[in-house]
C-alpha cells in the first residue's frame, strides 16, 4: 500500500502529508486514520506507547471518546528526506462540559511507501473557556495555513 506523498520529502510534499494528516484526525475515525501507519508502527503519545495498528486504533477509540468536539490544526516544522516535524494544537472538552486546548510536538518517520512508522508526541493540556476557543472543527476550504499562535 502507497500513501502518498512519499519520500524523499520537499518542502511541498511536507506540507501536502502534514495537512493530510491533519485532514485524518479532524474525522476522528480510528480505523481510518491507522490505515496511514505502518502496520508495526510504534508510537510514544504522552506516556503512552502503542505499536500497530490495531492498537493505535484502540487508542485512537479511547481518545476521541474522552476528548469530546475535537478540532485539530497541524503545522510543518521542518522536514528531511523522510522524517517530519509537525507541531500542532487542538481543541476539546470534556464530560464535564470544560474546554481544553492541548499543545504539542509531533516527530514522523516513513517508510518507502510513505506510511508512518515511528511517531513520537509530546503534548501538554490547558485549561480555557468556551469563548477562548479559536480553533472550530475541521479546517475549511479557503481557511489559509497562517501560522498558529503561541498562546
Amino acid at each position: 500500500m502507497t500513501r502518498p506523498p512519499v519520500p524523499p520529502f520537499t518542502a511541498e510534499t511536507a506540507r501536502a502529508k502534514v495537512r493530510a494528516a491533519e485532514d485524518a484526525w479532524n474525522t476522528r475515525d480510528p480505523h481510518r486514520v491507522a490505515l496511514a501507519y505502518t502496520p508495526d508502527s510504534v508510537w510514544r503519545n504522552r506516556d503512552e506507547f502503542v505499536t500497530g495498528r490495531e492498537e493505535i486504533a484502540a487508542f485512537l477509540t479511547r481518545k476521541w471518546e474522552r476528548e469530546l468536539d475535537y478540532a485539530l490544526r497541524k503545522e510543518l516544522w521542518a522536514f528531511t528526506d523522510d522524517h517530519i516535524a509537525v507541531r500542532f494544537q487542538y481543541e476539546w472538552r470534556d464530560a464535564d462540559g470544560r474546554w481544553w486546548r492541548s499543545y504539542g510536538n509531533e516527530l514522523w518517520e516513513f517508510d518507502a511507501q510513505g506510511l508512518m512508522r515511528r511517531r513520537e508526541a509530546s503534548i501538554n493540556d490547558v485549561a480555557i473557556t468556551a469563548a477562548e476557543r479559536r480553533i472550530f472543527g475541521p479546517r475549511r476550504p479557503g481557511e489559509d495555513d497562517t501560522p498558529i499562535p503561541l498562546a
